[in-house]
């Protein structure tokens, strides 16, 4: 099993930037793909990106193409969000999930993600 702990979160203006990290431990040798999920207060849980592990390909949602970069550091077992151009409604509890199903994470560890706050 996988573990996973994000950092980078915090209060921006809108239009400003930020830079998330994922550090992932444990079973890493069975990574195939990672990926952000997120969740705003009243709202569903999103999918917003994936990146496989061993390629590198890269996936974003409609709401933050063009915005957000996702990258990974396979040596550390990291993976990043590097969030551009932010709007108001970006503001939201962000997790890194092994899965796309914006649901698993955000169940499992409600609150313990990192939270981005943008501030119009």
């Amino acid at each position: 099993q996988v573990q996973l702990v994000e950092s980078g979160g915090g209060v921006v203006q809108a239009g400003g930037s930020l830079r998330l990290a994922c550090a992932a431990s444990g079973s890493t040798g069975g990574i195939y793909e990672l990926s952000w999920v997120r969740q705003a207060p009243g709202k569903e849980p999103e999918w917003i990106s994936s990146i496989s592990w061993a390629g590198g390909r890269t996936t974003y949602a409609d709401s933050v193409k063009g915005r957000f970069t996702i990258s990974r550091d396979n040596a550390k077992n990291m993976v990043y969000l590097q969030m551009n151009s932010l709007k108001s409604e970006d503001s939201a509890w962000y997790y890194c999930s092994p899965t796309r199903d914006p649901y698993v994470e955000t169940k499992k560890r409600p609150g313990q993600g990192t939270q981005v706050t943008v501030s119009s």
